[in-house]
């Protein structure tokens, strides 16, 4: 397994009926990579101190989210499929249903460029009509 530290940028971008919200998280991880699994590991902290650890898995066909923490979730993501997850944070738990349109990952080459996670999907929370979501993760690879 090739173990490397890295610079992540995570972008996201929700459409909410027109009402457009923009997240952008900057932070160091570690990008684990063995045949066709590549995992990225990152902690953050919200407004409040609050740590979140996530571990995003990255399969040929798929995608998983595992955050812990001030933030508890297991969002999967695979092309064309609804998921199901329960979404948990200090204000309560919230059901939530993905919708899956696209996911294009390109690995960072050997020779430091950038790599890029890319997912289109829709979430529904608590049964509520969905809302369009954009995440574009880009991994760098340090020295």
């Amino acid at each position: 397994m090739l173990k490397s530290p890295v610079s992540i940028k995570m972008t996201t971008e929700i459409d909410d009926e027109g009402q457009k919200d923009i997240n952008v998280i900057e932070q160091k991880g570690q990008l684990y990579e063995k045949d066709d699994t590549t995992v990225l590991t990152f902690s953050e902290n919200n407004e409040h101190g609050e740590r979140t650890d996530s571990l995003i898995t990255i399969y040929s066909d798929r995608v998983s989210v595992k955050r812990s923490g001030a933030v508890s979730m297991l969002q999967k993501f695979q092309n064309d499929k609804v998921t199901e997850t329960s979404y948990r944070h200090q204000f309560g738990t919230i059901q939530m249903t993905t919708e899956t349109d696209e996911i294009i990952y390109t690995p960072p080459p050997l020779d430091l460029q950038e790599g890029r996670l890319f997912i289109r999907y829709s979430t529904s929370l608590n049964g509520d009509k969905g809302r369009r979501h954009r995440l574009t993760i880009t991994v760098k690879k340090e020295n």
